[in-house]
């Protein structure tokens, strides 16, 4: 899946059926609201129609009342009559309007809910070529969008549709031939539609264009505001924002242009409506009795009503289309992440207890993109319990390695077993939960230290949480933090040093207490004191532990009873620290490299 721009679409019944299916857990509020709307429709042309026969028939025949009796009782009682009506009619508008926008908010709730969830189950791969704004777009601006085919898409579109059909049908059934005058200037109505339509259309595709764009640019850059800060970039960066800005301001503009010209036309055009209604008034009432002209009052005086009931809803009914056709559009789009199948498979049930913790590589070839292998032909074993280290200049793979024991990337040929069983049979969430990594780039949630530590697991106490941290030595620093445990770390853990981010990644590590330990640089970034520490805690974590260590420092590594060293993602030596320097190859080159670096770092 790719960021790709939004392109002119045509409306696809295939898709809206698609969403509808979101909405079958709650095919009672859809019936209730199809419901609401036949019911809106049948209201529609109910008080033209007691205008007209007030008009007609109370005026003419003012003494007259069926159940309030005397001079004007017939005015009473239908004035109470309407009044009753039009209570009815906003109270149902009310349930209408609620119904049909909880509904799309039921769907949205469920649709996020599926999309974010495909999301955490995606290839890294997938975040590697998918710009993170990008994917936030698609799960809350695009979603969003889907609310509308429901809130202001087909539902009220069906419901305007039925409204202008039943005003019609009681115009037609007054009078037929005022009908036909009335109607004269619809035809410019409907060109004026069509081109609004499009012309919005056209606009609104541009603008989420331009949303992605502007999503993807300020998720990215504020995530690397230091980069663009350090180098001094701020205004280059600035320019582009400007621009992708300024697309997004035009695109609305052209929209609001539309808009501005087609409201206009539509008044115009219901004026013109009016006028003829008016001169046919004008003419009749000179060619009928005068016993007459309050029937013809009462038809003038409810078709002008009937006009503005047939204007208000075409006035949106095409703004309602260019909704529900870019809600489908977003839809298509959520369904893009939906369906793709860049998911690595869970097919595995295997969830041996004992857990074997030894390690095979056999022959393992692994690319991130194809025909580009980072891993060639990898093959070693680590034996339970073993510390092994992994060595080599940068891109030479050894953070592949570990990505790959975790599954987070598929391989294309050869096999990884672990325990003797080949990783595929084994249930993802038990194999990586026997599994606990420190990376270099530690990451924390905005949230507390203790829910960075516990990553919220409810089945882990604050007890068991300060244990790990005593052990790794950061109980005490925690405690002088204001509210302790409960001190917010912020987004990405910007109140903490980096050091003190590592640290907390060695309590979160030894917290959930791993068959298999994953070391990837996670010395690098801590002070000699703090590295004396870790150094101790590692020794006590990784005793009975199979363990793989990623290490610059090689004076880190020296216990280990293997290490491999890696170039262009091929073994190029393997044995212990002594057996490696006495050889005088790759490892001794690198180590006495480091040693005189460190040597004259300390003069």
């Amino acid at each position: 899946m790719s960021a790709g721009d939004v392109s002119q679409q045509k409306f696809s019944l295939s898709l809206l059926k698609r969403v509808f299916g979101f909405a079958a857990p709650y095919r009672k509020k859809f019936w209730i609201s199809v419901f609401l709307s036949i019911l809106l429709a049948v209201m529609a042309p109910l008080r033209p129609l007691l205008i007209q026969v007030t008009i007609n028939d109370g005026i003419s025949q003012s003494g007259w009342g069926s159940f309030i009796k005397g001079p004007g009782g017939f005015i009473i009682e239908i004035t109470l009559i309407q009044i009753v009506l039009l209570l009815l009619e906003t109270a149902t508008r009310f349930y209408f309007t609620f119904t049909t926008a909880s509904l799309g908010q039921s769907v949205v709730r469920d649709m996020r809910v599926a999309t974010y969830k495909k999301i955490t189950h995606f290839n890294l791969s997938e975040f590697d070529r998918t710009p993170i704004g990008t994917l936030t777009t698609r799960t809350i601006n695009d979603i969003e969008s889907v609310n509308d085919i429901f809130s202001d898409g087909l539902i009220p579109i069906i419901a305007d549709m039925l409204s202008i059909v039943s005003i019609l049908i009681y115009m037609f059934w007054a009078d037929a031939k005022l009908t036909l005058i009335c109607l004269i200037p619809f035809p410019f109505l409907i060109i004026a539609t069509y081109f609004f339509k499009e012309s919005v259309n056209r606009s609104f595709i541009k603008v989420r264009n331009a949303v992605a764009s502007l999503n993807a640019f300020v998720q990215e850059h504020i995530t690397g505001m230091s980069l663009v800060q350090v180098f001094a970039a701020e205004k280059r960066e600035q320019q582009k924002f400007s621009s992708i800005n300024k697309e997004h301001r035009n695109a609305n503009i052209k929209a609001i242009f539309a808009y501005s010209v087609f409201f206009p036309i539509v008044e115009l055009i219901s004026a013109l409506s009016v006028a003829l209604l008016v001169w046919w008034a004008a003419r009749e009432s000179a060619l009928v009795p005068d016993e007459k002209i309050g029937t013809l009052g009462g038809i003038i005086t409810s078709f002008i009503l009937c006009l503005n009931l047939l204007f208000r809803p075409l006035r949106v009914i095409a703004d309602k289309f260019n909704v529900l056709q870019m809600g489908v559009i977003a839809s298509e789009r959520v369904f893009k992440v939906l369906d793709n199948e860049n998911v690595l498979p869970n097919t595995g049930t295997a969830k041996p207890v004992p857990f074997k913790s030894s390690i095979q590589f056999d022959q393992v070839w692994f690319a991130y993109n194809p025909d580009q292998y980072v891993l060639k032909e990898l093959s070693f074993t680590i034996s339970s319990g073993e510390t092994l280290a992994l060595v080599g200049h940068t891109g030479s793979g050894k953070t592949s390695i570990i990505s790959l024991i975790n599954r987070l990337y598929p391989i294309q040929k050869g096999e990884i077993k672990i325990g003797g069983l080949p990783i595929e049979q084994y249930d993802i969430d038990y194999l990586r939960s026997k599994i606990g990594v420190v990376l270099q780039d530690v990451f924390l949630f905005s949230g507390t230290v203790l829910d960075n530590v516990t990553l919220r697991n409810d089945s882990i106490s604050q007890q068991q949480v300060e244990q790990a941290a005593k052990l790794i030595g950061m109980h005490d620093f925690i405690m002088k933090l204001p509210g302790g445990y409960q001190f917010n770390v912020k987004e990405r853990g910007a109140t903490l040093s980096m050091g003190q981010r590592q640290l907390l990644s060695f309590v979160r590590a030894l917290l959930y207490n791993p068959s298999i330990l994953i070391l990837d640089e996670a010395t690098s970034s801590i002070d000699s004191e703090s590295e004396a520490l870790i150094q101790h805690a590692i020794q006590t974590l990784i005793a009975g532990r199979t363990s793989i260590i990623i290490a610059h420092r090689l004076s880190t590594i020296r216990k280990a009873n293997k290490i491999i060293v890696l170039d262009k993602g091929r073994v190029v030596e393997t044995g212990s620290h002594t057996e490696l320097i006495a050889k005088e190859g790759h490892y001794f080159k690198l180590y006495k490299m480091q040693f005189e670096k460190e040597f004259v770092n300390n003069i």
